[in-house]
Protein backbone atom coordinates (compact mmCIF):
# COMPACT_ATOMS: atom_id res chain seq x y z
CA UNK A 1 0.00 0.00 0.00
CA UNK A 2 1.35 3.65 -0.84
CA UNK A 3 0.46 6.57 1.66
CA UNK A 4 0.72 10.33 0.62
CA UNK A 5 1.94 12.36 3.38
CA UNK A 6 1.96 15.96 3.91
CA UNK A 7 4.89 17.69 6.47
CA UNK A 8 3.48 20.47 8.37
CA UNK A 9 6.59 22.36 10.32
CA UNK A 10 5.05 24.98 12.04
CA UNK A 11 8.10 28.38 12.75
CA UNK A 12 7.47 30.55 16.13
CA UNK A 13 9.92 32.54 14.91
CA UNK A 14 9.10 36.24 12.38
CA UNK A 15 9.77 35.38 9.15
CA UNK A 16 13.07 36.81 8.28
CA UNK A 17 13.39 39.96 6.28
CA UNK A 18 15.55 41.08 3.60
CA UNK A 19 17.29 45.04 4.20
CA UNK A 20 19.45 46.69 2.10
CA UNK A 21 22.41 48.82 3.25
CA UNK A 22 20.26 52.37 4.12
CA UNK A 23 17.52 50.33 5.88
CA UNK A 24 15.14 49.85 3.11
CA UNK A 25 13.20 46.26 2.58
CA UNK A 26 14.33 44.34 -0.28
CA UNK A 27 12.70 41.28 0.24
CA UNK A 28 11.76 38.46 2.23
CA UNK A 29 12.29 34.56 3.25
CA UNK A 30 9.37 32.73 4.26
CA UNK A 31 7.37 31.19 5.03
CA UNK A 32 7.86 27.73 5.64
CA UNK A 33 3.82 27.04 5.17
CA UNK A 34 1.85 27.30 1.99
CA UNK A 35 -1.25 29.05 3.96
CA UNK A 36 1.04 32.18 5.67
CA UNK A 37 3.07 32.14 2.70
CA UNK A 38 -0.23 32.69 0.21
CA UNK A 39 -0.95 36.03 2.69
CA UNK A 40 2.14 37.38 3.01
CA UNK A 41 2.84 37.02 -1.61
CA UNK A 42 -0.79 38.67 -1.57
CA UNK A 43 0.49 41.88 0.32
CA UNK A 44 4.09 41.73 -1.06
CA UNK A 45 2.97 41.41 -4.94
CA UNK A 46 1.55 44.71 -4.37
CA UNK A 47 4.64 46.38 -3.84
CA UNK A 48 6.66 44.51 -5.83
CA UNK A 49 8.78 43.37 -3.02
CA UNK A 50 10.32 39.76 -3.83
CA UNK A 51 9.33 36.95 -1.44
CA UNK A 52 11.58 33.24 -0.97
CA UNK A 53 9.56 30.79 0.43
CA UNK A 54 11.69 27.08 1.95
CA UNK A 55 8.35 25.29 2.41
CA UNK A 56 4.79 26.37 1.11
CA UNK A 57 4.23 24.08 -1.85
CA UNK A 58 0.76 25.31 -2.92
CA UNK A 59 0.27 25.08 -6.45
CA UNK A 60 -1.58 28.75 -6.79
CA UNK A 61 1.60 29.95 -5.71
CA UNK A 62 2.95 29.18 -9.15
CA UNK A 63 1.02 31.31 -11.18
CA UNK A 64 3.24 34.41 -11.89
CA UNK A 65 0.09 36.43 -13.04
CA UNK A 66 -0.71 36.64 -8.80
CA UNK A 67 2.36 36.20 -7.74
CA UNK A 68 5.11 37.87 -9.85
CA UNK A 69 7.22 38.20 -7.49
CA UNK A 70 6.75 34.86 -5.54
CA UNK A 71 9.97 32.14 -5.74
CA UNK A 72 10.67 29.01 -3.52
CA UNK A 73 13.50 26.96 -3.07
CA UNK A 74 11.02 23.39 -4.12
CA UNK A 75 8.60 22.12 -6.52
CA UNK A 76 4.98 22.63 -5.82
CA UNK A 77 2.25 19.68 -4.57
CA UNK A 78 1.80 18.62 -8.54
CA UNK A 79 5.45 17.35 -9.07
CA UNK A 80 5.41 15.50 -5.75
CA UNK A 81 2.48 13.80 -6.59
CA UNK A 82 3.55 13.05 -9.90
CA UNK A 83 6.90 11.12 -8.54
CA UNK A 84 4.38 9.48 -6.08
CA UNK A 85 2.33 8.10 -9.51
CA UNK A 86 5.97 7.15 -11.35
CA UNK A 87 7.34 5.32 -7.88
CA UNK A 88 4.00 3.20 -7.58
CA UNK A 89 4.34 2.15 -11.81
CA UNK A 90 7.33 1.06 -11.46
CA UNK A 91 6.45 -1.25 -9.28
CA UNK A 92 3.12 -2.18 -10.82
CA UNK A 93 0.97 -1.20 -8.06
CA UNK A 94 -2.46 -0.29 -9.16
CA UNK A 95 -4.59 -1.20 -6.15
CA UNK A 96 -3.36 1.44 -2.88
CA UNK A 97 -4.64 3.06 -0.06
CA UNK A 98 -3.88 6.76 1.30
CA UNK A 99 -2.84 8.32 4.01
CA UNK A 100 -3.89 12.02 4.14
CA UNK A 101 -3.22 15.01 6.73
CA UNK A 102 -6.66 15.72 7.87
CA UNK A 103 -6.54 19.70 6.73
CA UNK A 104 -7.23 21.62 3.48
CA UNK A 105 -4.00 20.88 1.70
CA UNK A 106 -4.05 17.07 2.87
CA UNK A 107 -7.86 17.12 1.24
CA UNK A 108 -6.32 19.19 -1.98
CA UNK A 109 -3.44 17.14 -2.57
CA UNK A 110 -5.42 13.73 -2.02
CA UNK A 111 -7.95 14.80 -4.93
CA UNK A 112 -4.87 16.06 -7.14
CA UNK A 113 -3.63 12.38 -6.13
CA UNK A 114 -7.10 10.67 -7.06
CA UNK A 115 -7.33 12.29 -10.50
CA UNK A 116 -3.49 11.80 -11.72
CA UNK A 117 -3.76 7.90 -10.68
CA UNK A 118 -7.31 7.77 -12.34
CA UNK A 119 -5.22 8.96 -15.42
CA UNK A 120 -2.45 6.32 -15.23
CA UNK A 121 -4.86 3.32 -14.31
CA UNK A 122 -4.17 3.22 -10.59
CA UNK A 123 -7.28 2.56 -8.18
CA UNK A 124 -7.10 4.13 -4.98
CA UNK A 125 -9.38 1.64 -2.21
CA UNK A 126 -9.54 3.71 0.89
CA UNK A 127 -8.30 7.07 2.06
CA UNK A 128 -7.46 7.41 5.95
CA UNK A 129 -6.86 11.09 7.39
CA UNK A 130 -4.54 11.67 10.08
CA UNK A 131 -3.35 14.33 12.64
CA UNK A 132 -0.23 16.58 11.91
CA UNK A 133 1.50 14.19 14.68
CA UNK A 134 0.36 11.32 13.15
CA UNK A 135 2.46 12.19 9.38
CA UNK A 136 4.84 9.77 8.30
CA UNK A 137 7.54 11.32 6.45
CA UNK A 138 8.32 9.09 3.33
CA UNK A 139 9.68 11.77 0.50
CA UNK A 140 13.27 13.63 1.29
CA UNK A 141 13.69 16.32 -1.10
CA UNK A 142 17.42 17.09 -2.11
CA UNK A 143 18.44 19.86 -3.54
CA UNK A 144 20.69 20.28 -6.74
CA UNK A 145 20.39 23.25 -7.60
CA UNK A 146 20.34 27.23 -6.40
CA UNK A 147 19.97 30.08 -8.70
CA UNK A 148 23.07 31.83 -10.01
CA UNK A 149 25.67 29.93 -8.15
CA UNK A 150 26.77 26.23 -7.14
CA UNK A 151 26.59 23.98 -4.14
CA UNK A 152 29.00 22.49 -2.28
CA UNK A 153 28.74 19.52 -4.87
CA UNK A 154 29.76 21.60 -7.68
CA UNK A 155 25.65 21.79 -8.91
CA UNK A 156 24.35 24.33 -10.66
CA UNK A 157 21.48 26.36 -8.46
CA UNK A 158 18.76 28.20 -10.09
CA UNK A 159 15.08 29.08 -10.33
CA UNK A 160 12.97 28.23 -13.39
CA UNK A 161 10.43 30.25 -15.21
CA UNK A 162 8.17 29.85 -12.60
CA UNK A 163 10.11 30.68 -9.77
CA UNK A 164 11.23 27.14 -8.44
CA UNK A 165 13.66 24.94 -8.45
CA UNK A 166 14.14 21.87 -10.08
CA UNK A 167 14.56 18.68 -7.93
CA UNK A 168 15.87 15.64 -7.34
CA UNK A 169 14.06 12.88 -4.93
CA UNK A 170 16.04 10.20 -2.89
CA UNK A 171 14.18 7.27 -2.83
CA UNK A 172 14.46 5.41 0.33
CA UNK A 173 13.71 2.25 1.96
CA UNK A 174 12.00 2.30 5.52
CA UNK A 175 13.45 -1.17 7.50
CA UNK A 176 11.63 -1.76 10.60
CA UNK A 177 14.28 -3.39 13.14
CA UNK A 178 13.41 -5.87 15.96
CA UNK A 179 13.63 -2.87 18.83
CA UNK A 180 11.59 -0.79 17.23
CA UNK A 181 14.18 1.81 15.34
CA UNK A 182 13.25 2.88 11.79
CA UNK A 183 16.40 2.48 9.91
CA UNK A 184 15.97 4.05 5.90
CA UNK A 185 18.33 2.83 2.77
CA UNK A 186 18.59 5.09 0.14
CA UNK A 187 17.35 2.74 -3.02
CA UNK A 188 16.84 5.46 -5.77
CA UNK A 189 16.57 8.68 -7.14
CA UNK A 190 13.45 10.75 -9.20
CA UNK A 191 14.94 14.01 -11.30
CA UNK A 192 11.92 15.01 -12.45
CA UNK A 193 14.27 17.55 -14.70
CA UNK A 194 16.12 14.63 -16.38
CA UNK A 195 14.60 13.29 -20.33
CA UNK A 196 11.65 10.83 -20.25
CA UNK A 197 13.10 7.65 -19.44
CA UNK A 198 15.79 8.74 -17.45
CA UNK A 199 13.64 10.22 -14.69
CA UNK A 200 13.24 7.28 -12.19
CA UNK A 201 16.37 5.61 -10.89
CA UNK A 202 16.12 2.89 -8.80
CA UNK A 203 18.42 -0.24 -7.63
CA UNK A 204 16.27 -2.74 -6.66
CA UNK A 205 18.77 -5.11 -5.46
CA UNK A 206 18.99 -2.98 -2.47
CA UNK A 207 15.36 -3.32 -1.38
CA UNK A 208 14.36 -4.85 1.77
CA UNK A 209 10.99 -5.77 1.45
CA UNK A 210 8.47 -7.56 4.63
CA UNK A 211 9.46 -10.79 5.73
CA UNK A 212 12.69 -10.62 3.96
CA UNK A 213 10.65 -11.45 0.60
CA UNK A 214 13.16 -11.52 -2.57
CA UNK A 215 9.88 -10.32 -5.19
CA UNK A 216 8.27 -7.37 -5.56
CA UNK A 217 5.24 -7.40 -3.42
CA UNK A 218 1.64 -7.50 -5.19
CA UNK A 219 -1.12 -4.84 -4.93
CA UNK A 220 -3.27 -6.20 -7.93
CA UNK A 221 -6.94 -6.07 -7.84
CA UNK A 222 -6.73 -8.93 -10.93
CA UNK A 223 -4.15 -11.04 -12.40
CA UNK A 224 -2.70 -9.82 -15.69
CA UNK A 225 -4.15 -10.38 -18.96
CA UNK A 226 -1.55 -12.18 -20.73
CA UNK A 227 -1.14 -11.77 -24.59
CA UNK A 228 -3.82 -13.24 -26.60
CA UNK A 229 -6.33 -11.91 -24.03
CA UNK A 230 -8.41 -8.51 -23.16
CA UNK A 231 -9.98 -6.99 -20.52
CA UNK A 232 -13.01 -7.63 -19.41
CA UNK A 233 -14.62 -5.32 -16.85
CA UNK A 234 -16.00 -6.55 -13.62
CA UNK A 235 -19.61 -5.43 -11.67
CA UNK A 236 -16.97 -3.37 -9.61
CA UNK A 237 -16.16 0.24 -8.59
CA UNK A 238 -12.92 0.12 -9.79
CA UNK A 239 -11.52 0.17 -12.88
CA UNK A 240 -8.50 -2.14 -11.84
CA UNK A 241 -11.17 -5.32 -11.24
CA UNK A 242 -10.94 -6.92 -14.32
CA UNK A 243 -11.21 -10.31 -16.08
CA UNK A 244 -9.50 -11.94 -18.85
CA UNK A 245 -11.55 -13.03 -22.08
CA UNK A 246 -9.79 -14.11 -25.41
CA UNK A 247 -9.58 -12.23 -27.76
CA UNK A 248 -12.37 -12.76 -30.71
CA UNK A 249 -11.37 -14.54 -34.17
CA UNK A 250 -9.77 -12.27 -36.29
CA UNK A 251 -8.77 -10.25 -33.65
CA UNK A 252 -5.20 -10.42 -31.44
CA UNK A 253 -4.06 -8.39 -28.21
CA UNK A 254 0.24 -8.37 -28.48
CA UNK A 255 0.12 -6.81 -25.28
CA UNK A 256 -0.30 -7.42 -21.25
CA UNK A 257 -3.36 -6.25 -19.91
CA UNK A 258 -4.87 -4.61 -23.30
CA UNK A 259 -8.42 -3.17 -23.00
CA UNK A 260 -9.56 -4.51 -26.29
CA UNK A 261 -7.78 -6.47 -29.13
CA UNK A 262 -6.97 -5.55 -32.09
CA UNK A 263 -8.34 -6.90 -35.80
CA UNK A 264 -5.44 -7.98 -38.46
CA UNK A 265 -5.58 -7.29 -41.75
CA UNK A 266 -7.51 -8.72 -44.41
CA UNK A 267 -4.85 -10.56 -45.50
CA UNK A 268 -4.06 -12.36 -42.38
CA UNK A 269 -4.95 -14.31 -39.70
CA UNK A 270 -4.32 -14.67 -35.56
CA UNK A 271 -1.75 -17.71 -35.00
CA UNK A 272 -2.81 -20.28 -32.16
CA UNK A 273 -1.65 -17.78 -29.32
CA UNK A 274 -3.57 -14.90 -30.93
CA UNK A 275 -0.83 -12.51 -30.22
CA UNK A 276 0.39 -12.50 -33.77
CA UNK A 277 -0.99 -11.87 -37.03
CA UNK A 278 0.03 -14.11 -39.93
CA UNK A 279 -0.69 -14.72 -43.61
CA UNK A 280 -3.99 -16.52 -44.08
CA UNK A 281 -3.70 -19.73 -46.68
CA UNK A 282 -4.66 -19.54 -50.42
CA UNK A 283 -7.03 -21.79 -51.84
CA UNK A 284 -8.21 -22.26 -55.17
CA UNK A 285 -8.83 -25.36 -57.10
CA UNK A 286 -5.64 -26.68 -58.00
CA UNK A 287 -4.90 -30.23 -59.30
CA UNK A 288 -1.73 -30.41 -57.38
CA UNK A 289 -3.67 -29.98 -53.94
CA UNK A 290 -6.95 -31.62 -54.59
CA UNK A 291 -7.85 -35.02 -55.50
CA UNK A 292 -11.34 -33.31 -57.10
CA UNK A 293 -9.74 -31.38 -58.99
CA UNK A 294 -7.37 -34.11 -60.21
CA UNK A 295 -10.38 -36.96 -61.34
CA UNK A 296 -12.12 -34.06 -62.84
CA UNK A 297 -9.39 -33.24 -64.83
CA UNK A 298 -8.67 -36.83 -65.86
CA UNK A 299 -12.56 -37.30 -67.08
CA UNK A 300 -12.07 -34.67 -69.39
CA UNK A 301 -9.23 -35.92 -70.54
CA UNK A 302 -10.88 -39.61 -71.18
CA UNK A 303 -13.79 -37.95 -72.54
CA UNK A 304 -11.75 -35.39 -75.04
CA UNK A 305 -9.80 -38.47 -76.24
CA UNK A 306 -12.66 -40.34 -76.83
CA UNK A 307 -14.24 -37.08 -78.66
CA UNK A 308 -11.09 -36.70 -80.66
CA UNK A 309 -11.41 -41.05 -81.79
CA UNK A 310 -14.73 -40.72 -82.55
CA UNK A 311 -13.84 -37.40 -85.20
CA UNK A 312 -11.31 -39.28 -86.81
CA UNK A 313 -13.87 -42.43 -87.31
CA UNK A 314 -16.15 -39.66 -88.78
CA UNK A 315 -13.40 -38.56 -91.26
CA UNK A 316 -11.88 -41.98 -92.09
CA UNK A 317 -15.77 -43.23 -92.96
CA UNK A 318 -16.98 -40.02 -93.85
CA UNK A 319 -18.19 -41.18 -97.34
CA UNK A 320 -20.21 -43.84 -95.94
CA UNK A 321 -24.38 -43.24 -95.50
CA UNK A 322 -24.30 -43.15 -92.06
CA UNK A 323 -22.03 -40.57 -91.91
CA UNK A 324 -23.53 -38.56 -94.76
CA UNK A 325 -27.00 -38.94 -93.87
CA UNK A 326 -27.52 -35.81 -91.76
CA UNK A 327 -24.71 -33.39 -92.95
CA UNK A 328 -20.89 -34.58 -92.34
CA UNK A 329 -20.10 -30.88 -92.18
CA UNK A 330 -22.56 -30.62 -88.61
CA UNK A 331 -21.24 -33.79 -87.36
CA UNK A 332 -17.26 -32.13 -87.66
CA UNK A 333 -18.35 -29.01 -85.99
CA UNK A 334 -20.34 -30.40 -83.31
CA UNK A 335 -17.68 -32.69 -82.26
CA UNK A 336 -14.63 -29.93 -82.43
CA UNK A 337 -16.72 -28.21 -80.13
CA UNK A 338 -17.00 -31.00 -78.04
CA UNK A 339 -13.48 -31.54 -78.00
CA UNK A 340 -12.94 -28.31 -76.66
CA UNK A 341 -15.36 -27.72 -74.42
CA UNK A 342 -13.47 -30.55 -72.33
CA UNK A 343 -10.30 -29.16 -72.88
CA UNK A 344 -11.43 -25.57 -71.87
CA UNK A 345 -12.43 -27.11 -68.74
CA UNK A 346 -8.67 -27.00 -67.68
CA UNK A 347 -9.28 -23.17 -67.77
CA UNK A 348 -11.08 -23.63 -64.73
CA UNK A 349 -8.34 -25.77 -62.75
CA UNK A 350 -5.87 -23.66 -61.60
CA UNK A 351 -4.65 -20.14 -59.69
CA UNK A 352 -7.15 -17.96 -61.46
CA UNK A 353 -5.58 -14.65 -62.98
CA UNK A 354 -7.84 -11.93 -64.79
CA UNK A 355 -7.37 -13.38 -68.36
CA UNK A 356 -8.26 -16.61 -67.23
CA UNK A 357 -11.41 -15.40 -65.58
CA UNK A 358 -12.63 -13.85 -68.57
CA UNK A 359 -11.95 -16.89 -71.37
CA UNK A 360 -13.46 -19.64 -68.56
CA UNK A 361 -17.31 -17.69 -69.09
CA UNK A 362 -16.79 -16.45 -72.39
CA UNK A 363 -15.26 -19.47 -74.51
CA UNK A 364 -17.22 -21.89 -72.17
CA UNK A 365 -20.67 -19.64 -73.98
CA UNK A 366 -19.02 -19.44 -77.58
CA UNK A 367 -18.31 -22.95 -77.49
CA UNK A 368 -21.33 -24.34 -76.27
CA UNK A 369 -23.43 -22.43 -78.39
CA UNK A 370 -21.35 -23.19 -81.52
CA UNK A 371 -22.40 -27.45 -80.28
CA UNK A 372 -26.08 -26.71 -79.53
CA UNK A 373 -26.50 -24.65 -82.88
CA UNK A 374 -25.07 -27.31 -84.33
CA UNK A 375 -27.36 -29.80 -83.26
CA UNK A 376 -30.04 -27.04 -83.82
CA UNK A 377 -29.17 -27.32 -87.73
CA UNK A 378 -28.90 -30.95 -87.72
CA UNK A 379 -32.48 -31.38 -86.75
CA UNK A 380 -33.75 -28.89 -89.49
CA UNK A 381 -32.17 -30.53 -91.77
CA UNK A 382 -33.62 -34.17 -90.35
CA UNK A 383 -37.16 -31.84 -90.60
CA UNK A 384 -36.23 -30.18 -94.40
CA UNK A 385 -35.18 -33.78 -95.50
CA UNK A 386 -38.13 -35.46 -94.60
CA UNK A 387 -40.34 -32.99 -96.45
CA UNK A 388 -38.37 -33.11 -99.22
CA UNK A 389 -38.85 -36.90 -100.06
CA UNK A 390 -42.78 -36.49 -100.98
CA UNK A 391 -43.42 -35.70 -104.50
CA UNK A 392 -44.64 -32.09 -105.66
CA UNK A 393 -43.32 -30.40 -102.57
CA UNK A 394 -40.92 -27.63 -102.53
CA UNK A 395 -38.54 -27.86 -100.03
CA UNK A 396 -36.02 -29.73 -102.13
CA UNK A 397 -34.57 -26.23 -102.99
CA UNK A 398 -33.94 -25.13 -99.13
CA UNK A 399 -31.41 -28.59 -99.15
CA UNK A 400 -27.77 -28.26 -99.18
CA UNK A 401 -25.12 -26.50 -96.98
CA UNK A 402 -26.91 -22.89 -96.83
CA UNK A 403 -29.41 -23.53 -93.93
CA UNK A 404 -27.49 -25.33 -91.74
CA UNK A 405 -24.01 -22.56 -91.85
CA UNK A 406 -26.49 -20.22 -91.58
CA UNK A 407 -28.35 -21.23 -88.66
CA UNK A 408 -24.89 -21.81 -86.78
CA UNK A 409 -23.77 -18.70 -87.77
CA UNK A 410 -26.31 -16.45 -86.94
CA UNK A 411 -26.57 -18.45 -83.51
CA UNK A 412 -23.16 -18.33 -82.85
CA UNK A 413 -22.33 -14.90 -83.78
CA UNK A 414 -25.16 -14.25 -81.34
CA UNK A 415 -23.33 -15.77 -78.13
CA UNK A 416 -20.02 -13.90 -79.47
CA UNK A 417 -21.77 -10.57 -79.25
CA UNK A 418 -22.93 -11.30 -75.56
CA UNK A 419 -19.78 -11.90 -74.44
CA UNK A 420 -18.00 -8.86 -76.58
CA UNK A 421 -20.45 -6.58 -74.56
CA UNK A 422 -19.88 -8.25 -71.04
CA UNK A 423 -16.17 -8.18 -71.82
CA UNK A 424 -16.71 -4.32 -72.58
CA UNK A 425 -18.98 -3.50 -70.08
CA UNK A 426 -18.15 -5.50 -66.68
CA UNK A 427 -15.83 -7.89 -67.59
CA UNK A 428 -14.90 -11.34 -65.10
CA UNK A 429 -11.56 -10.66 -62.69
CA UNK A 430 -9.87 -12.52 -60.05
CA UNK A 431 -11.35 -11.61 -56.45
CA UNK A 432 -9.59 -12.64 -53.31
CA UNK A 433 -12.38 -13.46 -51.20
CA UNK A 434 -11.19 -12.64 -47.80
CA UNK A 435 -14.17 -13.22 -45.62
CA UNK A 436 -15.66 -16.57 -46.51
CA UNK A 437 -13.51 -18.93 -44.94
CA UNK A 438 -11.76 -18.02 -41.50
CA UNK A 439 -7.70 -18.36 -42.35
CA UNK A 440 -8.46 -18.59 -45.78
CA UNK A 441 -7.90 -16.46 -48.91
CA UNK A 442 -10.10 -17.76 -51.36
CA UNK A 443 -8.60 -17.03 -54.88
CA UNK A 444 -11.62 -17.02 -57.70
CA UNK A 445 -13.41 -15.32 -60.60
CA UNK A 446 -15.62 -12.89 -60.00
CA UNK A 447 -18.45 -12.79 -63.38
CA UNK A 448 -18.31 -8.79 -62.90
CA UNK A 449 -21.46 -8.89 -64.27
CA UNK A 450 -24.23 -11.14 -63.10
CA UNK A 451 -26.53 -10.05 -65.38
CA UNK A 452 -24.46 -10.81 -68.25
CA UNK A 453 -23.16 -14.43 -66.61
CA UNK A 454 -26.86 -15.34 -66.60
CA UNK A 455 -27.92 -13.54 -70.15
CA UNK A 456 -25.11 -16.42 -71.40
CA UNK A 457 -26.66 -19.20 -69.66
CA UNK A 458 -30.06 -18.20 -70.44
CA UNK A 459 -29.40 -17.45 -74.16
CA UNK A 460 -27.77 -21.43 -74.19
CA UNK A 461 -30.76 -22.19 -72.37
CA UNK A 462 -33.14 -21.13 -75.07
CA UNK A 463 -31.43 -22.76 -77.91
CA UNK A 464 -31.25 -26.01 -76.33
CA UNK A 465 -34.91 -25.69 -75.64
CA UNK A 466 -35.46 -24.90 -79.20
CA UNK A 467 -33.36 -27.57 -80.12
CA UNK A 468 -35.54 -30.02 -78.13
CA UNK A 469 -39.05 -29.14 -78.76
CA UNK A 470 -37.54 -29.14 -82.27
CA UNK A 471 -36.17 -32.88 -82.31
CA UNK A 472 -39.27 -33.57 -79.84
CA UNK A 473 -41.73 -32.95 -82.78
CA UNK A 474 -39.95 -34.90 -85.49
CA UNK A 475 -39.16 -38.16 -83.36
CA UNK A 476 -41.15 -40.23 -85.11
CA UNK A 477 -39.95 -39.50 -88.82
CA UNK A 478 -39.07 -42.36 -90.46
CA UNK A 479 -35.61 -44.44 -89.51
CA UNK A 480 -33.28 -43.25 -91.88
CA UNK A 481 -33.65 -40.08 -90.39
CA UNK A 482 -33.80 -40.87 -87.22
CA UNK A 483 -31.12 -38.60 -85.62
CA UNK A 484 -33.97 -36.54 -84.44
CA UNK A 485 -34.72 -39.24 -81.78
CA UNK A 486 -30.69 -38.74 -80.28
CA UNK A 487 -30.83 -35.62 -80.53
CA UNK A 488 -34.14 -35.18 -78.53
CA UNK A 489 -32.37 -37.57 -75.42
CA UNK A 490 -28.82 -35.48 -75.76
CA UNK A 491 -30.91 -31.97 -75.23
CA UNK A 492 -32.92 -33.62 -72.36
CA UNK A 493 -29.40 -34.17 -70.80
CA UNK A 494 -28.07 -30.94 -71.75
CA UNK A 495 -31.13 -29.15 -70.78
CA UNK A 496 -31.70 -31.27 -67.02
CA UNK A 497 -27.92 -30.53 -66.27
CA UNK A 498 -28.04 -27.01 -66.38
CA UNK A 499 -31.23 -26.45 -64.70
CA UNK A 500 -29.91 -28.39 -62.23
CA UNK A 501 -26.67 -26.54 -62.44
CA UNK A 502 -28.68 -23.51 -61.13
CA UNK A 503 -29.48 -23.93 -58.03
CA UNK A 504 -26.89 -25.69 -57.37
CA UNK A 505 -24.24 -23.15 -58.58
CA UNK A 506 -26.10 -20.28 -56.22
CA UNK A 507 -26.29 -22.62 -53.30
CA UNK A 508 -22.43 -23.23 -53.04
CA UNK A 509 -19.42 -20.80 -51.99
CA UNK A 510 -15.85 -20.80 -53.17
CA UNK A 511 -14.05 -23.37 -55.25
CA UNK A 512 -17.39 -25.52 -54.67
CA UNK A 513 -18.76 -23.55 -57.20
CA UNK A 514 -15.76 -24.18 -59.89
CA UNK A 515 -16.74 -27.61 -59.45
CA UNK A 516 -20.11 -27.32 -59.61
CA UNK A 517 -19.59 -25.28 -63.34
CA UNK A 518 -16.92 -27.76 -64.24
CA UNK A 519 -19.55 -30.63 -63.56
CA UNK A 520 -21.77 -29.19 -65.60
CA UNK A 521 -19.84 -28.90 -68.33
CA UNK A 522 -18.58 -32.65 -68.08
CA UNK A 523 -21.98 -33.93 -68.09
CA UNK A 524 -23.77 -31.85 -70.39
CA UNK A 525 -20.83 -32.32 -73.34
CA UNK A 526 -20.54 -36.45 -72.73
CA UNK A 527 -24.42 -36.41 -73.14
CA UNK A 528 -24.38 -35.35 -76.31
CA UNK A 529 -21.39 -37.42 -77.12
CA UNK A 530 -22.82 -40.60 -76.33
CA UNK A 531 -26.05 -39.86 -77.20
CA UNK A 532 -25.84 -38.50 -80.50
CA UNK A 533 -22.18 -40.43 -81.75
CA UNK A 534 -21.66 -43.82 -79.75
CA UNK A 535 -24.98 -45.35 -81.80
CA UNK A 536 -23.21 -44.36 -85.10
CA UNK A 537 -19.84 -45.50 -83.98
CA UNK A 538 -21.04 -48.71 -82.95
CA UNK A 539 -22.93 -49.50 -86.23
CA UNK A 540 -19.62 -48.11 -88.21
CA UNK A 541 -17.13 -50.73 -86.15
CA UNK A 542 -19.50 -53.43 -85.34
CA UNK A 543 -22.06 -53.68 -87.66
CA UNK A 544 -20.59 -52.24 -90.96
CA UNK A 545 -23.55 -54.26 -92.75
CA UNK A 546 -26.35 -51.77 -91.74
CA UNK A 547 -24.31 -48.63 -92.99
CA UNK A 548 -25.09 -48.85 -96.34
CA UNK A 549 -27.97 -47.21 -98.49
CA UNK A 550 -29.57 -50.21 -99.39
CA UNK A 551 -30.46 -50.72 -95.18
CA UNK A 552 -30.84 -47.24 -94.50
CA UNK A 553 -33.71 -47.20 -97.10
CA UNK A 554 -34.74 -51.27 -95.84
CA UNK A 555 -35.32 -49.37 -92.28
CA UNK A 556 -37.32 -46.62 -93.69
CA UNK A 557 -39.57 -48.84 -95.45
Amino acid sequence: MAALGQISLCSLRPTPSLVGRYGKLVGVIGDLSSETSLHIANILSLYGYPQISYGATHPNLANKNLYPSFFRTLHNDHIHIKAVVKLLKHFGWTWIGMIISDDIYGEIQSQELKQMAALNGICIEFSLKTTAEEEFDQLKLYFLRRLHFKDPTGEDVYFDENGEMPTVYDIENCIMLTNGQIMTNSVGMLNVSAPNGQQLIINETLITWKNSATEIPLSRCSEDCPPGYRQVPRESIHICCFSCAPCPDGEISNQTDKISCEKCPDDKWPNEGKDKCINKLTEFLSIRNDPIALALSLVSVLFSTTASINLCIFILFRDTPIVRANNQNLSFILLVSIILSFLFVFLFLGRPVDIICMLRQTSFGVIFSVAVSSLLAKTIMVCIAFKATKPGNSWGKWMGIKIPNCVVFICSFTMVMICISWLSISPPFQEMNTHLYPGKIIIQCNEGSVIAFYTVLGYMGFLAAVSFIVAFLVRKLPDSFNEAKYITFSMLVFCNVWITFIPAYMSVMGKNTVIVEIFAIIASSAGILICIFFPKCYIILFKPQLNSKVNLLKLSS
